[in-house]
């Protein structure tokens, strides 16, 4: 497993003849299938094109370098419309607002992780009122540009550490896979228990015994993120009247007033936020 952060920057080195042909300049994300699809490549001689690495032409990644067999792994992006395609939708991770589908605002995200033999993405860490949570790729509906969508209920399987989504990965009692995750009743007897980690029995047993406010907690994530932000361009009520003024400091009193008045002033409010 590797963070994005590890990758982007390495160099690549062509096994054939151990040559460098270039470093890592960014990652193209597939949203469909939730992976890494190609590598782009620096390199000072390509002013023109852009060239890049099918992930599935990787060799390995190490902690030194990305390594490919030969350069004839190295394609031209305007010559691959698909790939172009993918470049082209700047689909993000880090950085992105993590938001359920029904709209609530839960965190932001700080990194992600993938298996570097694959290029799958396995979850990421997710700031979250002040705390870093780690969530599972499972959890995700949609990577957007901006915004990735989330089951309602995601907050629920936050894990403590990266080193669990390897642990969870192919098990099969996924809470996300089964009816567990629509009514917290258990439908699949002993035979579910035992196919979860211990870290996932813990958290389905306390879900069945518990139901938290969704709402307020949701809402006092929204608080911890945005608070002591500043906006960077006025917001506007239903009628087209200034709400927040741009250059406001977000207090409770005004991050309040867009809680009110929906998920989708929120959200409006989260994207137009710098610093603290």
């Amino acid at each position: 497993m590797k963070k994005s952060n590890q990758i982007v920057g390495l160099p690549i080195i062509c096994i054939s003849d151990g040559s460098e042909i270039g470093a890592v300049k960014s990652l193209v994300i597939n949203p469909d299938k939730g992976s890494i699809d190609f590598i782009i490549i620096e390199k000072e001689d390509w002013q023109v094109s852009v060239k890049a690495i099918p992930y599935k032409k990787v060799v390995g990644i190490g902690e030194y370098a990305v390594t490919v067999e030969s350069d004839n792994a190295v394609i031209d992006l305007n010559e691959i419309p698909i790939a172009n395609q993918l470049v082209n939708k700047k689909i993000k991770i880090n950085g992105s607002k993590v938001m359920t589908r029904k709209g609530e605002l839960i965190g932001e995200i700080i990194e992600y992780y993938l298996d570097e033999d694959n290029g799958q993405i396995l979850g990421a860490s997710l700031n979250v009122a002040n705390r870093e949570v780690i969530i599972a790729s499972s959890s995700v509906i949609t990577y957007g540009r901006e915004i990735i969508i989330v089951k309602e209920n995601a907050s629920n399987y936050f894990l403590d550490t990266p080193e669990q989504l390897i642990q969870d990965k192919g098990i099969k009692g996924d809470p996300f896979q089964n009816e567990l995750a629509e009514d917290y009743h258990i439908k699949g007897g002993t035979d579910l228990f035992e196919d979860l980690t211990a870290t996932s029995k813990r958290q389905a047993r306390q879900e069945l015994d518990f139901e938290p406010d969704p709402v307020k907690a949701i809402k006092d994530q929204q608080y911890e993120i945005l608070k002591g932000k500043v906006t960077t361009k006025d917001l506007l009520d239903l009628d087209g009247n200034v709400l927040i003024s741009k250059g406001t400091i977000l207090g409770k009193e005004e991050i309040l007033k867009a809680q009110q008045l929906g998920p989708s002033t929120i959200v409006q409010l989260s994207m137009n936020v710098e610093g603290e």
